[in-house]
């Protein structure tokens, strides 16, 4: 089974893949947490500024591990097929929005978000599950009218691939593997990345 050292080998390898899109007018975004040391990588050898998105699952009231929708600062996406009542999703709206801004306060403190218009807009994570939450950022972007959205990824399942390369211009992947459980099976080292890192590779690459 192939494999990945960890985040920085994988980012290494994604900016290699990207190296065309160096010097364009571009943004990094960045799903934290995970998605922060590999979007740092990339924004630093494309000399592109790094941001962040911000969404969060919503569960299903039943079963919290089961998602049925995800939620970001602007954008709500929702299985319609879930049948869930219309309050709970709006106190769920509510309650995560409420956190979302906690969280980008914490991350990014006065800063405020790249304008996205018009620009080669990268998308980055640290790999692709459900991709519920790469849905949201992916509508999130789109309703900024950017020039180009790409997504970079180390590892996905093909049917995450295949979803999301009918949605973007690019979709950039080291690893396909045919039996995809879980993310960091794919990883040598796949520790959790801390707030305090996140926050630490975001203010190095504050422009």
């Amino acid at each position: 089974m192939e494999m990945l050292q960890n985040r920085q080998e994988a980012a290494e390898l994604l900016a290699d893949r990207l190296a065309r899109y160096k010097g364009e007018n571009g943004v990094v975004l960045a799903i934290p947490r995970g998605g922060v040391p590999i979007g740092a990588v990339i924004a630093r050898a494309l000399a592109m500024p790094l941001d962040i998105a911000l969404s969060k699952k919503i569960g299903h009231p039943a079963n919290p591990e089961f998602a049925i929708g995800a939620v970001s600062l602007e954008t709500l996406t929702v299985d319609e097929r879930a049948e869930v009542p219309r309050q709970y999703i709006d106190a769920e709206v509510k309650r995560v929005r409420e956190s979302l801004q906690q969280k980008y306060k914490l991350f990014m403190g006065n800063r405020q978000h790249q304008s996205l218009q018009d620009k080669v807009v990268i998308i980055a994570d640290d790999g692709i599950a459900t991709g519920k939450t790469l849905l949201t950022t992916v509508e999130l972007v789109k309703n900024q009218h950017p020039r180009k959205v790409i997504i970079a990824v180390p590892v996905a399942p093909f049917s995450a691939i295949d979803k999301f390369r009918k949605l973007v211009d690019e979709v950039v992947c080291l690893l396909v593997p045919p039996f995809f459980q879980a993310v960091g099976q794919f990883y040598r080292e796949f520790d959790q990345v801390s707030d305090e890192e996140v926050i630490a590779l975001l203010q190095e690459q504050a422009w």
